[in-house]
């Protein structure tokens, strides 16, 4: 049963276009997707879309972005970009299988684990010209060989997934060893500063960019920051660990934009961690950050509504039967609406919303299979005395 194939049949039958002679095949696949991947997410959480979304840490990374989908081709060869995977997280939220808070809110999550920043001074002075080589004091010999796992650390910079996309390659963060220069200034949220002051009596300020070296990730690439929307600018060399710093080591290697005068300071201002279990989870830009960072692989699983990838030919058949109709009427009420074919529109609304409504009540039948709990229903298992991660017993 080639459940897409009747879908293009009963949309032709709605706008009235029995052959490809006005809309093709391949034009009504690419409504159908705008429909089924814009739409429908938007128009109702479906518990079929519901599920769990779930990954390992990476040892000394707080950061992850929303995974996103790899591009795309529709029928005609006409591609689909990068979107996310998810359409967001929700709780439970579990990390090694015990249950931590999920916040949305920065305020919330930053007042328990402040970001506080350490402010090195003099960490190397100016000898008249613009290349320096140090070690950061507050790591020295921690990690000189890193351990797994690693004790202590910098926080890292990051890319967010608009800036992911912005690269044209699905790699999350970007490894490279040489600088992209298509990420955003928007997109980009440094962790590590490198100041002094030039012969001018300016600013000089470099930080780091949220790419990491081809060949050890451990290394963040400095750059000069600029204006948005693409100022910012590569410092020169970066085939050797020129131009980085070592998030785990505390070395750094920079060449300023400009010479820094003899006998000028140079300063760091950084975020110095302890790594451990995470017991923290903030959600906020389409970003994951967990506190503390973790010193090894950890399993992180939480609730989500999948956004559905697109409907690629039509020899595959849709995940979902019963929503057939809903989705053909959707896909020609874009196309009714396109083409300003309002008597038609008008006529077939009433049918597309009773649709709708057939699709969201089997997604509430679902729903109400579970009792909501309350103060005196605290679920099955729970607030008992004998189970250790429930609390307290019931007086």
């Amino acid at each position: 049963m080639n459940l897409l194939s009747d879908i293009i049949t009963y949309i032709r039958r709605i706008i009235k276009t029995p052959s490809n002679a006005v809309i093709s095949d391949e034009l009504i696949i690419d409504y159908i997707n705008r429909f089924w991947i814009m739409d429908v997410d938007a128009r109702m959480q479906l518990f079929d879309l519901k599920t769990k979304y779930q990954f390992q840490t990476v040892p000394t990374v707080d950061q992850y972005n929303m995974p996103l989908y790899n591009i795309q081709t529709e029928p005609g060869n006409q591609t689909i970009s990068y979107y996310p995977v998810y359409q967001g997280f929700l709780g439970p939220a579990y990390i090694n299988g015990i249950a931590v808070p999920l916040q949305t809110q920065k305020n919330s999550f930053f007042n328990i684990w402040p970001k506080v920043t350490q402010q090195l001074a003099t960490v190397a002075v100016g000898d008249g010209g613009p290349s320096y080589s140090f070690q950061l004091p507050i790591l020295s010999g921690i990690n000189s060989i890193p351990n797994n796992p690693p004790l202590n650390g910098l926080l890292r910079g990051h890319v967010d997934i608009s800036g992911i996309i912005a690269t044209g390659n699905n790699i999350d963060p970007p490894v490279t060893d040489a600088f992209i220069t298509t990420i955003p200034v928007t997109s980009v949220d440094s962790a590590f500063f490198i100041t002094s002051i030039d012969e001018t009596g300016a600013n000089v300020v470099v930080q780091d960019s949220g790419q990491f070296l081809e060949g050890n990730v451990n290394y963040g690439l400095l750059m000069k920051p600029g204006q948005a929307p693409f100022g910012n600018q590569s410092l020169g060399d970066y085939s050797t660990t020129e131009n980085t710093v070592n998030y785990l080591t505390g070395e750094v290697n920079v060449t300023f934009p400009v010479n820094i005068p003899a006998g000028n300071n140079i300063n760091v201002q950084c975020y110095f961690f302890q790594t451990g279990l995470p017991r923290a989870i903030l959600f906020y830009n389409n970003v994951i950050t967990l506190r503390s960072p973790p010193d090894t692989q950890y399993s992180v699983e939480m609730d989500a509504y999948l956004t559905p990838a697109a409907f690629l030919s039509t020899g595959q058949a849709i995940q979902f039967g019963y929503m057939s109709e809903y989705i053909a009427r959707g896909a020609a009420r874009k196309i009714l609406a396109d083409t300003g074919d309002v008597e038609q529109f008008q006529f077939y609304e009433p049918l597309f919303r009773e649709q709708e409504l057939l699709v969201w009540k089997r997604s509430q039948r679902q729903w109400t299979a579970t009792r909501t709990e309350t103060i005196y229903s605290m679920g099955f298992g729970q607030g008992y005395s004998q189970n250790t991660l429930g609390g307290g017993g019931v007086s």
